[in-house]
């Protein structure tokens, strides 16, 4: 998975010059060449402040979209893994990758004591499902503050900064479903 390489096909497909891209995602252009080149590997925090500029998906970027298909089998061993080193989190995607969708059903792990750090707002309409299959999870959304415990879910419209933090003594596992399928009908 080449996640610079993707994200240059995409600006350049959306028409974007680096500049355009780093006025769109706050992100500095040089950042944005290092990355494109494979020089720097993105944190997930930074990877999602650029396709929400490129108004494309985390999923997207590091997968090749599937086309549709009654059937997709995804075998775990081919399943995508995004490992971001700077919080420990890992992001493990779960469907297939179908833009036409918008949807993305996600389990991230999040190590002991650790923070994902602030994500960026999502457009609006798009919505976060999150339920906590081990752990505890402290989730941040703008100014409100959920404690989630094994077996809690939360539902929330993500166009606000959110952010995870793992307040247990074990990992914490907790599946993310990300539903943009509004934006796809308006």
């Amino acid at each position: 998975m080449n996640v610079g390489l993707r994200l240059k096909q995409y600006r350049l497909k959306k028409g974007y010059s680096l500049q355009d891209l780093s006025d769109r995602s706050g992100v500095s252009r040089s950042m944005l060449s290092k990355i494109e080149r494979g020089e720097k590997n993105p944190t997930i925090n930074l990877l999602c402040e650029i396709v929400e500029a490129l108004q494309i998906t985390v999923s997207q970027v590091i997968e090749e979209p599937t086309r549709k298909k009654e059937i997709i089998v995804t075998k775990k061993d081919k399943r995508p893994i995004l490992y971001d080193e700077q919080s420990g989190l890992e992001r493990r995607l779960l469907s297939p990758t179908l833009p036409s969708r918008g949807v993305e059903f996600v389990l991230n792990i999040l190590p002991v004591g650790c923070s994902t750090g602030t994500f960026p707002a999502h457009q609006r309409n798009v919505h976060e499902h999150i339920y906590v299959e081990v752990g505890t999870l402290k989730v941040r959304l703008d100014e409100s503050t959920f404690i989630l415990e094994s077996g809690d879910s939360l539902f929330y419209e993500a166009n606000g900064t959110h952010e995870f933090i793992n307040m247990g003594e074990e990992a914490c596992r907790y599946f993310l479903v990300i539903d943009s399928s509004s934006l796809r009908n308006s």
